[in-house]
């Protein structure tokens, strides 16, 4: 069988401040990193970003680190493994999926990540918190009702009984203890916005007109779109759905049913964190996937793909 590789580009939650030590031990990266508007993007120098937590997982911070972060982590490997089938993103990381499909380069992506934080951040009122919370062990039919009653939605769904609930921080509250009696385990989530959701919708025009000045270059392969797992090469339609999703559920289930219907056989996720390879492995434990951070070094991930391509 024709081995195929899919990579997977990581949203928000894991960012840490070891985020770009391994793509950096590559000395052409460490010098591009140098070049890159990071500091410029996130508003404060790179090293203050990483080492204090509350810059670290502010949202007008961690988009552009994130975006950043990936791109080195591709920039440090793509010459020395395979050429992907797909690319597909998880949030912010459908933005870098564009950089992995060759569309856009890493400065203007960074650059675009920081244009759509504040987009989404001006979505929200420093008096009334927004959140995320991961509910699991119930289907999105099960607990529709219960969210709309609390004036919320379903952001991302990740599985059958596997999904991530935004809205305003006091309803989600009150929505807790009516979702654990249900059967629900719920597991708070590092986001200040609720991504994703109809409390962004005034983002979106903002980041489409933002996306449509760009030049996008011709796609080296397909990115799969969050809401709705249809593979996307040009940029119409790119820049249609990917400002779309800002507002919108994501469906990475559909995404990954649609990375196994695509025949890939290998993805690779590009860090930070490994829940996407462990969400893909789990739903199609078909296809071997790791992420960079199952490794210790960069050769140790190009052998184990070698190993996968023999």
């Amino acid at each position: 069988m024709r081995q195929r590789l899919a990579i997977l580009c990581p949203g928000q939650g894991a960012q840490h401040s070891q985020l770009f030590d391994l793509a950096n031990t590559d000395p052409r990266v460490a010098s591009l990193l140098a070049q890159w508007p990071v500091a410029t993007a996130c508003g404060v120098p790179l090293a203050d970003a990483l080492t204090d937590p509350a810059l670290l997982y502010a949202n007008r911070i961690a988009q552009p680190l994130i975006v950043a972060s990936t791109l080195a982590m591709w920039e440090a490997l793509q010459s020395r493994i395979p050429v992907p089938t797909l690319v597909a993103g998880y949030s912010i990381g459908e933005l870098s999926a564009y950089g992995i499909a060759g569309a856009l380069p890493a400065e203007e992506l960074i650059a675009l990540a920081a244009t759509r934080a504040r987009a989404m951040d001006a979505c929200t009122d420093p008096s009334v918190r927004q959140s995320l919370l991961a509910v699991s062990g119930l289907t999105a039919p099960a607990v529709q009702a219960l969210l709309e009653q609390h004036h919320l939605a379903i952001a991302i769904q990740n599985g059958d009984d596997s999904l991530i609930v935004g809205g305003m921080h006091d309803d989600l509250r009150a929505a807790e203890m009516r979702l654990q009696q249900l059967g629900a385990q719920l597991t708070p989530i590092q986001v200040e916005v609720a991504s994703h959701t109809a409390l962004m919708q005034n983002a979106v025009v903002p980041f489409r007109e933002a996306l449509q000045q760009c030049q996008f270059a011709p796609f080296k392969m397909p990115v799969l779109v969050g809401i709705s797992a249809d593979p996307v090469s040009d940029k119409a339609t790119a820049v249609s759905l990917l400002s779309r999703q800002i507002a919108e559920t994501i469906r990475w289930d559909l995404c990954m049913d649609a990375v196994a219907e695509a025949g890939i056989t290998v993805a690779l996720e590009l860090g930070p964190g490994g829940a996407l390879s462990r969400m893909l492995r789990a739903r199609h434990p078909g296809i071997e996937c790791r992420s960079v951070v199952d490794f210790r070094s960069l050769a140790g991930i190009v052998t184990w793909l070698e190993r996968q391509f023999d």
